[in-house]
C-alpha cells in the first residue's frame, strides 16, 4: 500500500514548515511549495534525508495561476493520490479601513482566497479518487480568527479569511458525502514572522505557539471521514475569547 501524500503550500517557514515536518515524520509523501527556492529546497533535502518518504519541492507564487496549475499537476504526477491539501500560504497586511489601498486588497484576495479556490478545483479529481480508494481525503485551510470576529485594522485580511473559511464550509456541502472533507483552522495571533510587527502590541510570548496550530492541522489527517469539522477556532488565553 502506498503511503499517504499531502500538498502543503507556504511550507518553507512558520506553520507550513512545522506541518510538513510532522507529516514527513509520520511517513507521508509530500509536495511542498513556497516562493523562495532556497529555503524550500533546503527543507525538502532535510526531510528526505531524515525520513523515508519522498518530498518534492515546487517553487510557486500563489498569485500566479500558472504556478498553481503546475503545482497541482506535479503532485498528481509524482504520487497519484492526495490525502490532504493543506492551504497554508497566505499574505498579511493591516491598515485603517478608510485608507486601505484597493490594489492591496486585490492582492490579498489573490493570494489568500483565489489561490485556494484554484488549487481545490485543480486537485478535486485526485481528492475524489483518493477518498474513493482510501475512505477520506481532506482540505485543511489555515484561516484566522479575524475571519470570524472583526479586528481593528484587519478589514481586508479578515475578509479574505472569512472567504477562505466559507470556501471550506461550502466544499463540505458539495463533496463530503463522497469523502472529501474540508476544515478551516482559525487561530488568533500566532507567533510567526507575519505577526512580528505586532510585538509592541501583543508579546510573542502571549501569542499562540505555531506548533500547536500545526498539531491541530495534522491531527485532522488522523480522523476517519465519519464527521465533518467545518472550522476550528483557536484563541489566546485570557479575557479576549473570540478575539485574535
Amino acid at each position: 500500500m502506498t503511503a499517504p501524500s499531502a500538498l502543503v503550500t507556504g511550507a518553507s517557514r512558520g506553520i507550513g514548515s512545522l506541518i510538513a515536518r510532522k507529516l514527513a515524520a509520520s511517513g507521508w509523501n509530500l509536495t511542498i511549495s513556497a516562493r523562495s527556492a532556497g529555503p524550500l529546497t533546503d527543507l525538502a533535502a532535510q526531510l528526505s534525508g531524515d525520513h523515508d518518504g519522498t518530498v518534492v519541492p515546487v517553487v510557486s507564487d500563489m498569485a500566479h495561476e500558472d504556478d498553481l496549475h503546475r503545482l497541482a499537476e506535479t503532485h498528481g504526477e509524482s504520487f497519484g493520490r492526495l490525502d490532504a491539501l493543506v492551504l497554508n500560504a497566505g499574505m498579511g497586511s493591516i491598515g485603517p479601513f478608510a485608507e486601505f489601498p484597493a490594489r492591496r486588497f486585490d492582492k490579498l484576495f489573490a493570494v489568500n482566497v483565489r489561490s485556494a479556490f484554484v488549487l481545490v478545483q485543480r486537485t478535486l479529481p485526485l481528492l475524489r479518487k483518493t477518498a474513493a480508494d482510501h475512505g477520506v481525503a481532506r482540505v485543511v485551510a489555515v484561516s484566522s480568527m479575524t475571519g470570524i470576529a472583526g479586528e481593528p485594522l484587519n478589514s481586508a485580511y479578515g475578509a479574505t479569511k472569512a472567504a477562505l473559511t466559507s470556501l471550506c464550509e461550502t466544499l463540505n456541502t458539495e463533496e463530503s458525502q463522497a469523502g472529501v472533507l474540508a476544515t478551516a483552522v482559525c487561530p488568533g495571533y500566532v507567533a510567526t514572522d507575519m505577526t512580528a510587527p505586532l510585538a509592541d502590541q501583543v508579546s510573542p510570548d502571549l501569542m499562540i505557539d505555531p506548533g500547536d496550530v500545526a498539531e491541530v492541522v495534522v491531527s485532522l489527517t488522523r480522523l476517519t471521514g465519519s464527521a465533518v469539522i467545518p472550522q476550528i477556532a483557536m484563541t489566546r488565553p485570557g479575557p479576549h475569547l473570540w478575539r485574535a
